[in-house]
């Protein structure tokens, strides 16, 4: 069985590297540093199977960026990852259907392998 492929967008060069470093044994991941850098790689790469953003980066936040990739790989799943707690942004983007779920930072490993296993 392959692996699933999974997107992680983050401004945050660590947080790259340590999602990276503890998820890549579980499933294939992509990174991208930014929402522009984010979206291209979608543009490329239509059998992503989830997309997990920050929320808080520069040009464009998580949300705008998953509105914007969500047209273009509408099958995936996408979540959003925040140190900054509930927003009224990300509750109406959970309520919306947009969002399926916030984690919290710093990320909880487990909690990210059992909700993309679900």
């Amino acid at each position: 069985m392959s692996k699933r492929k999974i997107l992680y967008v983050d401004d945050e060069q660590i947080n790259l590297l340590l999602f990276e470093a503890n998820l890549k044994d579980k499933f294939e991941i992509i990174l991208a540093e930014s929402a522009m850098n984010a979206l291209k790689i979608i543009a490329g790469n239509k059998d992503i199977d989830v997309v997990i953003s920050d929320m808080k980066m520069p040009f464009m936040n998580g949300v705008a960026f998953i509105e914007k990739a969500k047209l273009d790989l509408p099958d995936a799943k996408y979540y959003i990852l925040t140190g900054y707690g509930m927003t009224d942004e990300i509750k109406e983007a959970m309520d919306e259907g947009l969002v399926l779920k916030k984690f919290d930072k710093p990320f909880r490993i487990n909690e990210i392998i059992n909700e993309i296993e679900k």
